[in-house]
């Protein structure tokens, strides 16, 4: 297929890499032009439309819904048929928004940060249109792992998205507070993870960040910001069903203190030096 992806930073270049390499016809663009040259089996383009033109389907993979809309916005008169796969985590007003814009959204935001992203092995979690959503099998095996199909309407894989992102950042913050308490009490924080790895207690990514916190080692796989920004989007979507959900707003409340301390730009796992003392 010919393919555009819109986004290449930390997901995007390497979904675009991947698409490229299962054989794909892959354009790329991104607001920082540079960051979508020299991505192997790629074409970089200067401008969206550009990138647009032509292609069957066009991935959007940014940062947030804000990001999301004045590209689609710059990218529909362009379309012309293809296929628009939105990727991003962007919440459901925002889905629903595009939806009304553009018929046939697939929706499918990754399960995944990095690696995954780079060894093709995210989770593809897909809804939309019946036909619009099996044309892009292809892609989504290109970049995925595996694929879960929740149903015809744009904005339910959304809506499970935040479901997964809030267990997600609770085993963070989890994981931030146990460290910050072992080293405050002066309990080898290394000895715990070695205690929990392996068992019901340790799942893999405890080990994997919960090292990087001890480290205080935090090259970016998925930054404290935009972790940040996926909870205040999770506390929105339960405040319209009706939910109060105390623990994630004190999460979201700690990831903002390690964003105020300058940590934004820094893998989520940095989100232990909220409970550090200052």
């Amino acid at each position: 297929m010919r393919v555009a992806v819109l986004g290449t930073g930390i997901m995007g270049a390497p979904m675009a890499r991947n698409l490229a390499a299962a054989g794909h016809e892959v354009t790329a663009w991104n607001r920082s032009p540079e960051k979508a040259r020299g991505i192997d089996g790629v074409e970089p383009a200067g401008e969206i439309a550009e990138a647009v033109g032509g292609a069957e389907a066009v991935i959007t993979m940014l940062a947030d819904a804000d990001a999301v809309e004045a590209v689609v916005r710059e990218a529909l008169p362009a379309l012309d048929g293809a296929v628009l796969v939105q990727t991003s985590t962007i919440g459901p007003e925002a889905t629903a928004r595009l939806a009304e814009q553009v018929p046939g959204l697939v929706d499918a935001p990754v399960l995944g940060t990095k690696a995954p992203a780079e060894q093709g092995k995210l989770i593809v979690i897909a809804s939309g249109p019946a036909e619009a959503r099996e044309r892009c099998a292809p892609l989504f095996d290109a970049v995925g792992a595996r694929t879960v199909v929740l149903g015809d309407e744009p904005g339910a894989s959304t809506r499970m998205k935040l479901v997964l992102n809030t267990w997600l950042l609770a085993l963070v913050e989890g994981l931030a507070e146990s460290v910050a308490l072992a080293e405050g009490l002066g309990v080898d924080p290394a000895a715990f993870l070695e205690i929990i790895d392996g068992g019901p207690l340790g799942p893999p990514y405890a080990k994997m960040k919960g090292t990087m916190m001890i480290e205080r080692s935090y090259e970016p796989s998925f930054s404290l910001g935009l972790a940040a920004k996926d909870a205040r989007l999770a506390l929105e979507a339960a405040a319209d069903a009706g939910l109060d959900l105390p623990a994630l707003r004190a999460i979201r409340a700690q990831l903002e203190a390690a964003v105020e301390q300058g940590h934004g730009e820094a893998d989520m796992a940095a989100a232990v030096e909220a409970s550090r003392p200052g």
